[in-house]
């Protein structure tokens, strides 16, 4: 299975990847839960949390985009001001009443130091349980290790807890406000270099 940079090129098919992959994510699926509309303003939420991974050279994307991840390295974030604007016109009123208690819960846990954060990772439903976001961890966390920093990402479907935790992450506390579903921050230690 070759898992490789994405180009810039490969945006469209990685985003249309990662929308399928997240379409029965409890999260998003509860700030969105009508088809047509999620499958109409997933994109853009998927291009607020880590689209500069592109041009930044460190989205993965498995070769037959069956798997992608956006890695946003050390200093970079999200573009919160598109994320809340998305949010803000596509979700109902009880959901934007608990999402900005979310979004302060999720400042709260994200490490003040250098590190890598991974807002997305996802696997076609065709493709689940086939290793393909093993695969993609593995190859991203090379560069994390390389860097000899932490990693961190916020876990909101419990079925990849286990793909995580074997990828030496560590659920670090719990992010929910109203009738969310359960958000889990999880940081990953450095590792160190074997000499």
């Amino acid at each position: 299975m070759k898992i490789r940079i994405a180009k810039a090129s490969d945006k469209d098919n990685a985003i249309s990847t990662l929308t399928l992959a997240f379409s029965m994510d409890p999260m998003v699926r509860w700030s969105i839960p009508q088809p047509a509309k999620y499958l109409a303003v997933f994109p853009a939420i998927a291009i607020a949390f880590g689209g500069t991974s592109f041009e930044r050279k460190t989205a993965y994307v498995a070769e037959d985009f069956s798997g992608a991840a956006l890695w946003l390295p050390p200093g970079a974030t999200s573009d919160e001001e598109a994320l809340l604007e998305v949010f803000d016109q596509n979700v109902g009123n009880e959901v934007k009443q608990d999402l900005p208690r979310i979004f302060q819960q999720m400042e709260k846990f994200r490490p003040t130091q250098p590190h890598w954060y991974l807002p997305m990772i996802g696997v076609d439903p065709t493709s689940q349980g086939t290793g393909i976001g093993s695969a993609m961890m593995t190859e991203a966390l090379k560069v994390v290790d390389e860097d000899g920093l932490i990693a961190y990402l916020e876990s909101s479907n419990p079925k990849n807890i286990s793909l995580y935790e074997r990828h030496g992450f560590e659920v670090i506390g719990e992010i929910q406000s109203g009738s969310s579903p359960v958000l889990r921050p999880m940081l990953r230690k450095a590792q160190l270099k074997k000499e």
